[in-house]
């Protein structure tokens, strides 16, 4: 089993569009960045990345590189849980917290985690998603900003069944 942990952090904009873990959040502002800069959702290919200690998001979808402008990120995670599924990997558990004052996220939650069990072809029971804020501490707080964490679990396919 490999565990992998990610972090992200992005900006907020006014004017763009607030996608997070997949699903537009109604707002006036939303995260800045080359792609569509779904926080959660990068944060959650580091981890994934992380854990094969296959580097992390950057080197396999540079900024530099104008075929990541505006890339959907849902299917940058699609394309991630493919490598990870090349290297002989599957994926056990996502656990994801978002860091955001406003807006508040409770309503879309649920969504998140079918859009992520969707991408990765996993139970939505093995897809956590939380959302917190800081109480006006930092950047997060002060809202010119969000970040996220993510932790994932992996584990050899040939060793899951034995785990059963």
């Amino acid at each position: 089993m490999r565990i992998g942990h990610g972090y992200d952090v992005h900006k907020l904009k006014q004017g763009r569009k607030c996608i997070l873990c997949g699903v537009e959040i109604p707002s006036d502002f939303g995260p800045d960045g080359h792609s569509d800069a779904d926080v959660p959702v990068h944060a959650l290919i580091d981890a994934m990345l992380g854990a094969l200690a296959l580097g992390d998001i950057g080197t396999h979808f540079p900024p530099t590189d104008d075929k990541w402008k505006d890339a959907n990120s849902i299917e940058l995670l699609k394309q991630t849980y493919s490598l990870i599924d090349s290297h002989g990997y599957s994926l056990v558990n996502a656990d994801i917290t978002i860091v955001l004052e406003t807006p508040y996220l409770s309503g879309y939650i649920f969504r998140m985690r079918e859009m992520l069990a969707a991408a990765l072809s996993a139970p939505i029971n093995d897809i956590s998603v939380k959302a917190t804020t800081e109480e006006n501490l930092g950047f997060t707080g002060d809202g010119s900003g969000i970040s996220a964490t993510a932790v994932v679990l992996l584990t050899e396919k040939n060793l899951q069944n034995l785990a059963i």
